[in-house]
Formats: C-alpha cells, structure tokens, sequence
C-alpha cells in the first residue's frame, strides 16, 4: 500500500472540514429538505404532552352517497404526499379533481365521485397517552361541478 501524498492528505482534511462545516451550517439553520446536513425535526422535536395527534386521510364519496376510502391502493397517491401538499389543496380546491381522476384510473369500474375531501382525524391525547376519543375535521373540500 503506497503513502498518502502531502497534497492528497490537504485535499482530504479539506473536503472533510468543508463537510463538517456544511453539517454544523445544516444543524444550526437548516430546514427538513436539507437532509441530510439539516436536522430532521421530525424525530428531534415532539410535541407537548396534551397535543392531538392528527391522522390524515382522503376520502370520495360516490353519487349514491357511498363513503370511499381514497388511500394510495386506491388512488395511487401516498398519503404524504397528500399532507406534504396540503396547504396547496386548501388554497386550491380543485387540485382534489387529481384525486378523483386517479381513482376513476385505477377503479374504471366503480361509481364517479361527486365529492373528494381531506379530512383529519384529531385522536385525543392525555398525559402522551390515546384516550380512545377523536374528531375529524374537514380541511378542504371539492364537489364534482357537472
């Protein structure tokens, strides 16, 4: 095995301080999209010990009045998605419509909707423990127009 040359020992000590120093810069002022040099609050942060904890769901409801779970095996949408994107959809009803046309897609033979709408179950937490109570709440709504 050969020696490590003066120049490439430089080169490595100054790609790993710029490293260290993206990662610190990351730590210190980075957001969850700068993974991974930023922090991932999502794991380093929790919430009080009294908070709700929301469940997202998307849900369709058929012209017969039918509820229909608008899940990613129906849809083809993760639910992530759906949340990562959810203030889009509340200032933008309409972008539900993508929900709907990817249910027709993929379920060509089940009733057109005439509603898609996200809703949010708040299961209620006393002292970091469920008590078995919830509420859902309607974020946003779109009615099919015909």
């Amino acid at each position: 095995m050969e020696a490590l040359t003066g120049r490439g020992r430089t080169i490595r000590v100054g790609v790993t301080a710029l490293g260290l120093a993206v990662l610190l810069a990351g730590t210190i002022w980075g957001q969850d999209d700068h993974f991974p040099f930023g922090p991932f609050r999502m794991y380093s942060t929790s919430d009080p010990a009294d908070a709700d904890a929301p469940d997202t769901r998307v849900e369709g409801v058929d012209h017969a009045g039918n509820l229909v779970d608008l899940g990613e095996g129906a849809t083809g949408i993760r639910r992530a998605e759906i949340e990562g994107q959810q203030s889009h959809y509340v200032a933008e009803p309409d972008r539900l419509r993508e929900v709907a046309e990817a249910y027709a897609r993929r379920n060509p033979e089940a009733p057109a909707l005439a509603e898609v709408r996200i809703v949010i179950r708040w299961h209620d937490i006393t002292d970091r423990r469920p008590t078995g109570r919830w509420a859902d709440e309607t974020v946003v709504r779109w009615e099919v127009t015909p």
